[in-house]
């Protein structure tokens, strides 16, 4: 998902999964597959009745190559997401498909895969905003996560928002934006980003910060 460093990035061509992954290895996206992968669109993670949708604001080179959302080595998303309390263990990219058993899914504001997320122009995110709405509206999640505020204040006209609960749903769901979990974002450490998650877990499950449905 988003955003990501550059996807000309040297790399080993192999790279080490996380959770119950950590014993497989996955092949890193050559540079022409990272290239080719440039437009391309990735699909949701989604399912009616969801606890939340967590939106990206577009698929990186590497996740459109490789087909899983946040795919990026140094991406923070998947740690953050277990440390905030809502999967049991660290998922890897490729586990994406378990999400929805555990109340969760995945979307983009924008569908098409860039290098970058400053690639994107206004008038996308405006777009993408209107078409994430029809789409809340049509799965009906309890809540909507935008994980990046640039965007959301981009795209929802709302130039002074910040991270948190929003005042106004989506559709009929409630909204809430968190840190762009991309490892290029240094103002949130692995620990702020995973507490930053937790507070929405916190909202979802109407408990405490640090309580945990997925921890038991």
């Amino acid at each position: 998902m988003r955003p990501e460093a550059a996807a000309t990035d040297a790399a080993p061509p192999e790279v080490a999964g996380a959770g119950s992954a950590a014993g497989r290895r996955y092949p890193r996206p050559t540079k022409e597959q990272l290239a080719a992968a440039a437009d391309k669109l990735l699909p949701d993670v989604i399912a009616p009745g969801l606890d939340v949708l967590f939106v990206g604001i577009n698929p990186g080179l590497w996740s459109a190559a490789t087909g899983w959302h946040f795919a990026r080595p140094g991406n923070r998303f998947w740690p953050a997401l277990h440390r905030g309390g809502f999967t049991p263990r660290q998922l890897h990219p490729s586990e994406q498909d378990e999400l929805p058993a555990l109340g969760l899914g995945i979307t983009n504001m924008v569908a098409r895969a860039s290098a970058r997320a400053d690639e994107l122009t206004a008038g996308e995110l405006v777009e993408g905003a209107r078409e994430l709405a029809a789409k809340v509206a049509r799965y009906r999640p309890h809540w909507v996560a935008v994980v990046g505020v640039t965007a959301y204040r981009i795209g929802f006209a709302r130039p002074k928002a910040g991270f948190g609960p929003q005042p106004e749903p989506l559709a009929a769901a409630r909204l809430w934006v968190l840190p762009n979990p991309s490892g290029l974002n240094a103002h949130f450490t692995p620990e702020t980003l995973g507490a930053a998650f937790g507070e929405l877990r916190a909202a979802v499950t109407g408990q405490r910060p640090g309580a945990s449905r997925a921890a038991g």
